[in-house]
């Protein structure tokens, strides 16, 4: 963007990103909508018994009857990463002292890593969003009603702590619905919580960027 003068004026990356601020375990949008994220376990459908995969079949309709809110399932597969892996196995090969072991160790390290290079192996999280806006059942908004909202929820957060919290609690309750209905389904789930939002959001907005760089832990970094 260019201003009379022609020079380039910067915009700031969040202007064009929906998410408001993320903390207490929970991303508010602009639009006021609090949404938590479950991370899910995954289950081998094909291996499993046809009594059991009839039970899963049962579980999952129960699942979809329970809930009167939207969900978004969300699948994200992103290249293995091994290094921490390839790290601990250096370590492991110089603190070896028999020299036989510290040769295997090496072309060990070696070979996994060629595998993975070469096979382009692909790992995949599982995830489910469960949104809560505090506007549902309302009448319809304008347009300009809802530019107005969409800055809303910074001041909720920040000066009425205590809607913040009945909204949160809300938002639980429709994750506490989900999780059941995924445990009938004999699948396992995990509410992520603030450091692991923002890695998430940071992996899936810069997915080339966050293989090279690593997010530091929430309490170590500064906002200017």
């Amino acid at each position: 963007m260019a201003d009379s003068k022609g020079k380039q004026t910067k915009v700031p990356t969040q202007q064009f990103i929906d998410i408001a601020e993320i903390h207490d375990d929970t991303v508010i949008m602009k639009d006021n909508t609090l949404v938590g994220v479950l991370l899910v376990s995954s289950i081998n459908f094909a291996l499993k018994s046809e009594e059991e995969q009839n039970a899963i079949v049962q579980g999952y309709i129960s699942f979809i009857n329970s809930i009167n809110f939207s969900v978004q399932i969300v699948v994200q597969s992103r290249k293995l990463n091994i290094n921490n892996y390839i790290d601990s196995l250096k370590v492991k090969e110089r603190e070896q002292t028999n020299e036989l072991l510290k040769i295997q160790i090496g072309e060990y390290r070696q070979y996994v890593k060629e595998l993975v290079d070469l096979g382009d192996i692909m790992s995949k999280r599982f995830y489910i969003v469960v949104p809560y806006n505090p506007q549902e059942g309302t009448k319809k908004q304008g347009v300009i009603a809802k530019t107005l909202n969409s800055f809303k929820i910074v001041k909720i957060v920040s000066l009425k702590k205590e809607k913040f919290q009945k909204y949160s609690q809300e938002l639980d309750r429709r994750l506490g619905v989900v999780q059941n209905g995924l445990s009938s389904m004999m699948v396992n789930s995990q509410k992520l919580d603030t450091q692991s939002l923002i890695e998430l959001y940071y992996n899936s907005y810069n997915p080339e960027v966050s293989e090279k760089q690593k997010m530091e832990e929430v309490a170590k970094l500064r906002v200017e």
